[in-house]
């Protein structure tokens, strides 16, 4: 089965841009401390690990959650700017801190497997 007959996530669409980022980057667990800067070099808040969520729909993916207001609450405090805690767990799914792939998604299970 070639990518573009598999199941993604409901917000990646048709948009091939949004594709190639939701099949290439998205939720993939970034480690290396020059790429992560890029982001934001943020690693403690998930104990080295991603959180595997279990999301039926894109209505299940919360805005925010405990941990992103608890990042938000640290990064405020070290001077940081518009990170709400929406923006942060935004920044959480796209760094692979937190798995929020639809469970019909064929990333979903390649990324719970790299754990």
């Amino acid at each position: 089965m070639n990518r573009s007959s598999q199941r993604v996530c409901g917000w990646a669409g048709d948009d091939p841009l949004m594709r190639g980022y939701h099949d290439k980057e998205w939720g993939v667990p970034v480690h290396d401390d020059r790429r992560l800067f890029e982001f934001l070099t943020l690693w403690r808040f998930v104990n080295g690990k991603p959180l595997q969520n279990r999301r039926r729909s894109l209505r299940e993916v919360p805005a925010r959650t405990p941990v992103s207001d608890a990042l938000s609450v640290d990064l405020r405090k070290r001077g940081f700017r518009f990170v709400g805690s929406t923006i942060v767990y935004a920044f959480m799914q796209a760094v692979g801190m937190v798995n929020d792939h639809e469970l019909s998604c064929y990333r979903q299970r390649e990324l719970a497997r790299r754990r």
